[in-house]
């Protein structure tokens, strides 16, 4: 009884193959890469806005209290955006916390943006937290997706 020789696969398959899955490993390390960038600078962003409120810097404490935080609320919220800043920094090596933590402060910016529009503030007022809350989300989809 003869055996069926087993096809061989074309070189240009082969070929084909060989450079999906370096794609693929090159995919997963740029993404990683892209990931790193936007987590280290959400993490400076929200670094930078908890020293503000906590220096009580006219402008920042004038926008608090001008969209209604109390000011014995302000140093929790600087709290917050520390915590979230730490969180995202060690989810570059623990996920579940960096899945988290960008979550957290995608629910923080989401809030400061909900405060700004119910006091009917322009664009220009709200288009900081606006933009930190699609970079939060970013990094929360890219922390489930890119690992």
């Amino acid at each position: 009884m003869a055996f069926a020789e087993v096809p061989k696969i074309p070189d240009s398959l082969a070929t084909l193959l060989a450079f999906a899955s370096r794609a693929l490993v090159i995919k997963g390390v740029t993404m990683t890469i892209v990931l790193i960038i936007l987590t280290s600078l959400l993490g400076a962003v929200a670094t930078a806005s908890a020293l503000g409120k906590l220096t009580k810097k006219p402008d920042i404490m004038a926008s608090m209290e001008h969209v209604g935080v109390k000011p014995d609320m302000i140093p929790v919220l600087a709290l917050l955006e520390i915590f979230g800043a730490i969180g995202l920094l060690a989810g570059i090596w623990n996920k579940p916390l960096g899945v988290a933590a960008a979550i957290g402060l995608t629910l923080y910016f989401d809030g400061a943006l909900i405060s700004h529009l119910r006091v009917k503030d322009k664009v220009k007022d709200f288009a900081p937290a606006m933009v930190l809350g699609w970079l939060a989300l970013a990094v929360a989809i890219l922390e489930i997706t890119a690992r």
